[in-house]
């Protein structure tokens, strides 16, 4: 037996994971499982260092696999179904890493200006500013409910059934308020319901729709997804001067760490940012750094 339901289990009970990150979970551990030589319930910290190795260089891939190896091995050790964690000391192999890819402003408000005003238009241009104003994950998108709006903000139900605060400036407001125009009476509680089994949009709609946009943008659809959206709003909340520590929040992101790498944004800022705000700013301050 290699507990990984029992696992599954009681990360839906006790830590409220999501079905997306469940099924994940129960993907990348069943692969470990076939792919070490003595399985999960035999693996050495050398052997899981080894299959990390031998994993596609995506960097946000390999930290999901270790984070679920992690877990797992944690979880063997508070049930005490094994005496030694060989994940305790896990090492992720060095990888060059990637930054994200984003959108320019410009490429942005041609993307919403491209929505048209139809219904359909109406709704997209509502998901894109949404995605773009207040950083949401595709999956919080998707399930957002009416319920979750409030006066010049949303609250969202995150990832571990976390809740957090976002804001939305004027323009996503008023866009979402025409699509709820637009959208009227309904039974649905969601935002943008759909004929879907799960009532709402789905992700691939959601993918699909984004894509349909980009081309009559004349923007690539490979540089347009929800995920670039939100490392959009990110970077350029960063580089208008925002506080990490207050994107890290409307990000919904636990580790400050994984929120740091928008600070690639930074070094075509730092000179100007320098110049405004040290006391000797003004004095040929392009000289000197």
């Amino acid at each position: 037996m290699n507990y990984i339901e029992p696992f599954l289990e009681a990360l839906a009970a006790e830590r409220g994971r999501t079905t997306n990150t469940l099924g994940a979970y129960a993907s990348d551990l069943r692969a470990a499982d076939a792919a070490l030589p003595a399985g999960l319930m035999g693996a050495s910290n050398a052997d899981l260092t080894a299959y990390l190795s031998t994993l596609p260089d995506k960097a946000s891939t390999i930290s999901r696999k270790a984070s679920a190896l992690r877990g797992y091995y944690k979880f063997l050790m508070l049930e005490k179904i094994i005496k030694k964690n060989p994940a305790a000391d896990l090492e992720l192999p060095k990888r060059e890493k990637l930054l994200p890819k984003l959108l320019t402003q410009q490429e942005i408000e041609l993307l919403i200006s491209s929505a048209g005003d139809t219904r359909n238009a109406t709704r997209l241009r509502a998901i894109i500013e949404l995605l773009y104003a207040s950083g949401l994950r595709v999956s919080e998108l998707c399930t957002l409910q009416v319920s979750a709006i409030l006066p010049g903000r949303l609250l969202i139900h995150g990832k571990g059934a976390k809740e957090r605060i976002v804001p939305m400036h004027d323009g996503a407001q008023d866009a979402l308020s025409k699509w709820l125009n637009i959208r009227g009476d309904t039974d649905s509680k969601f935002v943008f319901p759909s004929n879907s089994t799960a009532g709402h949009i789905t992700r691939d709609g959601l993918f699909k729709i984004l894509k349909k946009c980009a081309v009559l943008s004349g923007i690539s659809p490979d540089r347009v997804s929800p995920h670039v959206l939100r490392h959009s709003f990110a970077s350029h909340l960063l580089a208008g001067g925002a506080n990490l520590r207050a994107i890290q929040t409307m990000l919904g992101h636990e580790d400050i760490a994984t929120t740091q790498i928008y600070t690639h944004v930074m070094p075509d800022n730092l000179i100007e940012t320098v110049k405004t705000c040290h006391p000797l700013g003004g004095q040929n301050l392009d000289k000197k750094i």
